[in-house]
């Protein structure tokens, strides 16, 4: 099957981009090239459109990955024109939505920047995110704490930059792996890390901001308990006002 270039990987602020239809499967298609990502590590798939040749628009209601690991399959919401490959199209992200996945993915690296614990689970929505910890027992987590250390790590508008490591230094630096449910995917000689400062390094596929300032004011909203040893601490936007 024809790879797909994950353009969003390097490029998180691109909004769309001209693509090939390699190959339709029903009312679900596959691009040669795509801003559209597609869910994984607890962040949602891309939506957005499919412009064709013809005109017509396509709604994308949501993207995956496809039957093989460098494949991306955007699926189409039931409407007009022919999809076929070979086709070149136009495919445009919901930016809107993107940005708010984008700032709380960043949000949720910053928690567990400074969380004692693993992570045992995460999931980003549209206005609030949450991580699960593994937290020694008897540990506790203070809201207020947490959410004075985010904002104030927000103020600080620290750098949120990206660099790869191969199989083998990872392997030598079990240290950055932060999840114990979800491992790196391996395999292609090499992993993506998120930096932020000083502060957080860790393998991770999704979109991020360019600095934590863009995240805004946030709110711990909750901090619950998952069990004997598990902590989940939900983090929302203070506000309700989401910029473009």
């Amino acid at each position: 099957m024809a790879a797909c270039t994950p353009l969003f990987r390097d490029y998180p602020y691109m909004r769309a981009c001209a693509a090939r239809i390699t190959r339709v499967e029903g009312d679900s298609l596959c691009l040669d090239r795509t801003v559209f990502y597609p869910q994984g590590g607890g962040q949602p798939g891309d939506s957005g459109v499919i412009r064709l040749p013809d005109g017509a628009i396509r709604l994308v209601v949501d993207t995956q990955k496809g039957a093989s690991s460098d494949e991306i399959l955007h699926i189409l919401a039931p409407g007009p024109g022919h999809i076929a490959p070979g086709l070149l199209v136009d495919a445009v992200i919901d930016w809107r939505r993107r940005h708010r996945f984008m700032r709380l993915h960043t949000a949720l690296h910053l928690l567990s920047a400074f969380v004692p614990g693993q992570i045992s689970g995460a999931q980003v929505g549209d206005d609030k995110g949450r991580i699960d910890f593994a937290l020694d027992e008897g540990a506790k987590l203070d809201k207020d704490s947490l959410q004075f250390k985010l904002n104030q790590l927000v103020a600080e508008d620290v750098p949120v930059t990206s660099e790869w490591i191969d199989d083998d230094e990872l392997e030598a630096r079990p240290d950055l792996i932060k999840t114990f449910t979800i491992r790196p995917p391996k395999g292609s000689g090499h992993v993506r890390l998120i930096r932020i400062g000083a502060l957080d390094l860790q393998p991770c596929g999704g979109t991020h901001v360019s600095a934590t300032g863009e995240i805004g004011p946030l709110s711990v909203a909750r901090i619950e308990n998952k069990g004997r040893h598990n902590r989940r601490v939900t983090v929302e936007f203070a506000d309700s006002k989401i910029s473009n």
